[in-house]
C-alpha cells in the first residue's frame, strides 16, 4: 500500500484526505491548525509534528495551501520538504497558484530526481467532500499516471492539460470563464425579476434554449430556485468571492504575460471587487447576484 502525506488541511484539503482515508489509503497529515488535524486522525489519518516529518516515509505527497507564497516556502524554503523525502517520492500540488510558480517548484523536485505534478481543482468543497473533484494535471507523461490511482480517489474527472504549470493555467481559464457566465446569468435572472418574471420559469426556459450554462444547471444564483446550492443558504459555503477574486488576479497576471485580450474577464473582476469591497469576501461567488438587485 503506497504510503501518502496529506499537507493542508483547510476546506477542501480536509474532505479530500478523507475520501483517501475512505479508500483505505495509510495517510499521514500535517496541518498549522491542531483541530484540522485531530479531524483527520478520528478518521483514521496519522498526523505528523510537521511537514518535513510528514514526508519523511511517503510514496506520494499531496499538498493543498491557500496560495504560491505557502507553496514556495514549504518545497523551497531553506528546509523545504523536497530534499527530506524517499528518492522516488511523487509530488502533487493541487493549490492554485500562478503557472510560474508551479514551474519553479517543479523543477527544483525533477532536479532532485522525484517527480512532480501541479494539479489544481474543480468542484468547490462539495466536490471535495463527495469525491467528485475535477483535476487538471501538469506534468510529464510519467509523473501524471502515477498520479492518476491517487487522484482517482478524489475525484471524478481527471486530465493532463500539458507540462509543467499547464494545470494551472487550464483552471485559471476555466475559473475566468465561470465568472463571466455567474455574472451573466445573474444580470440577466434580475431583469427578468424586475420585469415580473418568476426566476424559477424563467431559469427552465433558459435551461432550453441557448442561454443554457454550467451556473443554470448546476449553480443557480437567484435563493430558492435550486435545492442544496449557496444561493438558497444565504451564500453560505461553497466557493468564496475572495478565491474567485484571487483566481482572476491569476487570470489578469496570465493575460498580461501572454499580452491576451480578456475584456469580459476585466468586468467580472471588476464587479467581484466591488462585491468584496461590500464585506462579502467570505460569502459564495454566486452572491454576485445580490449586486444587481433593484432596491
Amino acid at each position: 500500500m503506497k504510503k501518502i502525506a496529506f499537507i493542508g488541511l483547510g476546506n477542501m484539503g480536509g474532505p479530500m484526505a478523507a475520501n483517501l482515508l475512505d479508500k483505505g489509503l495509510d495517510v499521514t497529515v500535517f496541518d498549522l491548525v491542531p483541530e484540522a488535524v485531530q479531524q483527520a486522525c478520528e478518521k483514521g489519518a496519522k498526523s505528523a509534528s510537521s511537514a518535513i516529518e510528514a514526508v519523511k516515509h511517503a510514496d506520494v505527497v499531496v499538498t493543498m495551501l491557500p496560495a504560491a507564497t505557502h507553496v514556495k516556502s514549504l518545497y523551497l524554503g531553506e528546509d523545504g520538504i523536497i530534499a527530506h523525502a524517499p528518492d522516488n517520492t511523487l509530488f502533487i500540488d493541487s493549490s492554485t497558484i500562478d503557472a510560474q510558480s508551479a514551474r519553479d517548484v517543479g523543477e527544483a523536485v525533477e532536479k532532485s530526481g522525484r517527480k512532480f505534478v501541479d494539479a489544481p481543482v474543480s468542484g468547490g468543497t462539495a466536490g471535495a467532500a463527495a469525491g467528485t473533484l475535477t483535476f487538471i494535471m501538469g506534468g510529464s507523461d510519467q509523473a501524471v499516471e502515477e498520479a492518476r490511482p491517487v487522484l482517482d480517489c478524489m475525484g471524478k474527472n481527471i486530465f493532463h492539460a500539458g507540462p509543467l504549470g499547464a494545470g494551472q493555467v487550464a483552471k485559471i481559464c476555466n475559473n475566468m470563464l465561470l465568472a463571466v457566465l455567474m455574472t451573466g446569468t445573474s444580470e440577466a435572472l434580475q431583469l427578468a425579476i424586475a420585469n415580473g418574471l418568476d426566476p424559477k420559469v424563467v431559469s427552465d426556459i433558459m435551461l432550453q434554449s441557448s442561454g443554457c450554462n454550467w451556473t443554470l444547471q448546476k449553480y443557480n444564483p437567484c435563493p430558492d430556485v435550486m435545492e442544496n446550492v449557496p444561493s438558497s443558504n444565504d451564500y453560505q459555503g461553497g466557493f468564496m468571492v475572495k478565491l474567485m477574486n484571487k483566481d482572476l488576479s491569476l487570470a489578469m497576471d496570465a493575460a498580461t504575460t501572454s499580452n491576451s485580450a480578456t475584456p469580459m474577464a476585466s468586468l467580472a473582476q471588476s464587479l467581484y471587487r466591488l462585491h468584496q469591497s461590500k464585506g462579502n469576501q467570505n460569502k459564495d461567488f454566486s452572491s454576485i447576484f445580490k449586486m444587481f438587485e433593484q432596491h
